[in-house]
């Protein structure tokens, strides 16, 4: 099955070096492209990608502002937003994680990790470095943001132990396969634990229930673990 992407950049020689890399491979294809976050949100609405590459900086609508109509749109529900940005630490790219993106990549990464990263995300995976996810989170936890997601004791409490074990290996970066060979758990099981977990505490993705695990207090933002 093809992934079909959309490119969201205001640099048109950026999105043409992305259109090759993207079709230059049998399992992705380039759908369209947009130079700014409006017309990102009309082209997304007009071909149903299955990811949407998104610059942060962008004129007319903000890849934030266009993440967030995105994914407030219920018919939209199976694109999947891939932020791309100069600068990991990017305040902006932690607004556009609590707005419903998958997953983010610097502009500085291999043509691999890009394709694989697309992949990863077409797959309802988050694409979450754990050390850059920390320092985001971290910034979160220093400025707290009233228009963000907000401490849920009570659905947090909800989460069986199970839950809670699954949920933090996620939020420290942890692949289902990972999880599953780390608690002895078939991957079909810990993506059903995710899965839950997701509804418990109404996370759109699993990069939204990575973010509500630290800001809720769940998980502690630590170097490894």
């Amino acid at each position: 099955m093809t992934i079909r992407v959309l490119l969201a950049d205001d640099q048109a020689l950026l999105r043409a070096t992305f259109r090759i890399l993207i079709d230059s491979v049998e399992d992705l294809t380039v759908v369209a492209e947009a130079a700014d976050g409006q017309e990102a949100v009309d082209l997304v609405a007009e071909h149903r990608p299955d990811v949407v590459l998104m610059d942060i900086r962008m004129p007319n609508l903000d890849g934030v502002s266009a993440t967030a109509a995105i994914c407030a749109r219920p018919e939209l529900s199976g694109t999947h937003i891939l932020v791309l940005t100069t600068f990991e630490n990017d305040e902006n790219v932690a607004k556009a994680l609590r707005a419903g993106a998958s997953g983010f990549l610097g502009k500085g990464v291999s043509p691999d990790v890009l394709l694989a990263g697309i992949r990863t995300v077409a797959a309802g995976e988050a694409l979450l470095s754990p050390a850059a996810t920390q320092a985001l989170i971290a910034r979160f936890l220093a400025t707290p943001d009233t228009d963000g997601f907000l401490t849920l004791p009570d659905a947090v409490q909800a989460l069986t132990d199970r839950e809670r074990e699954v949920v933090a290996l996620a939020a420290h970066g942890k692949s289902n396969a990972e999880i599953a060979d780390r608690l002895v758990l078939s991957p079909l099981t810990v993506r059903s634990h995710i899965h839950r977990a997701m509804t418990k505490l109404d996370a759109r993705d699993r990069a939204q229930l990575v973010v509500i695990a630290y800001q809720s207090g769940l998980v502690k933002p630590r170097p490894h673990i």
